[in-house]
């Protein structure tokens, strides 16, 4: 006699019962399942198993439990996919193919391998983070990296806290609380994270004092402004965004000028910050910390992790006495850096040392200076296999396009590359269709092994390779066969 057929078309010899569904012990015996055992401990797979056969007995108690289900085989693949998932790291490696280059939300700059090795050798053997080897005694981290800093940036002493917004919450928290401090007003900016100065000022108890006009201040803006309340003048790069047009400014060593006989110092957040103008490397030139040190700022906060190329952290330079008072403040100890920062950020420093090596020993810079012709052959060896794995589902083309370096640096300004354009069937058409196909490849992309991250905009997928480095491009090929739509 033929078995019966249920409603969902499984045959009725095929289906199982509570009672087929194994004990906890006996899986654990399985031979399939030793080496889970041994890669992820009895605590963890005992718990996956019994929520998984406490699922497996919900599907019996529906009707809906097969023989296969049970299979020793398919649970211990089962219970393998469910253990690697839970085990499998938040962060993780990917491909940044959006064209931003010092990416926030993808960790900004990539680390020399001076720097990792540096890192690796913290991680794993004890060092003199806080140890004076000459005299013996106890030592200041921040004497890892002020020398060569100061050889850097011309200034006489510096510091180092977590990122440049604590940079500047320090320096305004010991030298203006309480007091007032002087900004023009086309300086009051707000960055990533609503992060904003005016913000910044309140939490560090002092009070701003807004000079000028959003488009327009003048030096006898400020002046007019300082008291006997006033404790600083300072000055904020506008690194995220730029206003053109009727505008004017004051330099640094014009207010200089003007703070000088009143006793107070001038300070300047550079945001991004660079060490060496980067007009040599054909990039738009922007100010370098020394520049802005010579032109008589006294103290000067920059970010490690943007155009300077290096972990994140944020660095204090200027006057001696200055920088002393800043690290007597008690809010120095909750904003400093642990041993990995600085690990990481003297190796990047030191490089600047020999500037004719540093575009291609620094994969900040390299990557930003990357020869358009190199990425447009790269994007050409690409193309067929994307091509070949898309079908007729999309178009695949390269096409030249523009990249930016990112995280607020130089944000008008844009680097000529080349990558793939992905399109839709006939994109021509539009519509919510092609818009819907585009988020199902560029999630497709998320879900690689190791995540392939685009752009979507006038109705294509826009992956730019500058960042995509050669050494890398064996493995992101071979990962394209292995997109599921």
């Amino acid at each position: 006699m033929a078995a019966a057929i249920t409603p969902a078309g499984t045959s009725t010899s095929s289906m199982a019962s509570a009672s087929d569904i194994p004990s906890v012990d006996r899986v654990l015996n399985l031979a399939q399942i030793k080496p889970l055992l041994a890669q992820y401990g009895r605590t963890q797979l005992t718990g996956a198993l019994r929520r998984h056969l406490d699922q497996l007995r919900a599907d019996a108690l529906a009707g809906k439990l097969v023989l296969a289900d049970v299979d020793d085989s398919q649970l211990a693949a089962i219970l393998e996919k469910q253990l690697a998932a839970a085990n499998r790291l938040h962060l993780r490696a990917l491909f940044n193919l959006t064209g931003t280059v010092l990416h926030t939300n993808l960790g900004r700059s990539l680390l020399p391998d001076e720097a990792v090795q540096a890192v690796v050798s913290a991680l794993t053997t004890p060092g003199n983070l806080e140890f004076d080897l000459d005299s013996g005694g106890r030592g200041d981290r921040d004497d890892l990296v002020e020398d060569v800093l100061c050889e850097l940036t011309g200034a006489e002493a510096a510091t180092v806290v977590n990122n440049n917004a604590a940079a500047v919450l320090l320096m305004l928290n010991t030298l203006a609380q309480k007091k007032e401090v002087i900004v023009s007003r086309g300086e009051l900016i707000e960055i990533g994270g609503a992060f904003r100065i005016p913000d910044i000022m309140q939490r560090a108890g002092a009070k701003l004092v807004e000079v000028g006009t959003t488009n327009r201040t003048h030096p006898a803006d400020y002046a007019n402004a300082i008291t006997a309340r006033s404790a600083m003048l300072m000055k904020v790069h506008c690194s995220n965004y730029a206003i053109s047009g009727f505008t004017r400014s004051v330099a640094v060593d014009t207010l200089a000028q003007l703070a000088r006989p009143h006793g107070i110092p001038v300070t300047v957040d550079l945001g991004s910050g660079t060490l060496l103008d980067l007009a040599q490397w054909g990039l738009p030139s922007e100010t370098t910390v020394r520049q802005t040190i010579q032109q008589g700022a006294d103290l000067v906060t920059f970010s490690g992790d943007k155009l300077l190329g290096g972990p994140q952290a944020g660095l204090i330079v200027g006057h001696a006495d200055l920088i002393r008072r800043i690290k007597k403040n008690p809010l120095k100890r909750a904003l400093r850096v642990g041993k990995l920062t600085l690990a990481a950020l003297e190796p990047v420093l030191r490089l600047y040392l020999a500037p004719e090596f540093l575009s291609e020993r620094l994969p900040a810079l390299r990557l930003l200076t990357r020869p358009q012709l190199a990425i447009r052959n790269q994007a050409e060896r690409l193309l067929p296999i994307l091509q070949n794995v898309l079908e007729s589902h999309y178009t695949v083309t390269a096409e030249a396009m523009f990249s930016q370096i990112g995280s607020g640096a130089l944000p008008i300004d844009q680097l000529p590359s080349y990558g793939l354009a992905l399109r839709a069937g006939n994109a021509a058409n539009g519509g919510k269709h092609h818009g819907r196909a585009l988020d199902k490849l560029e999630k497709a992309l998320r879900q690689l092994p190791r995540p392939v991250i685009g752009r979507i905009g006038n109705d294509a997928l826009w992956l730019d390779c500058r960042c995509l480095e050669e050494h890398d491009e064996a493995l992101f090929s071979a990962q394209l066969r292995a997109i599921v739509l």
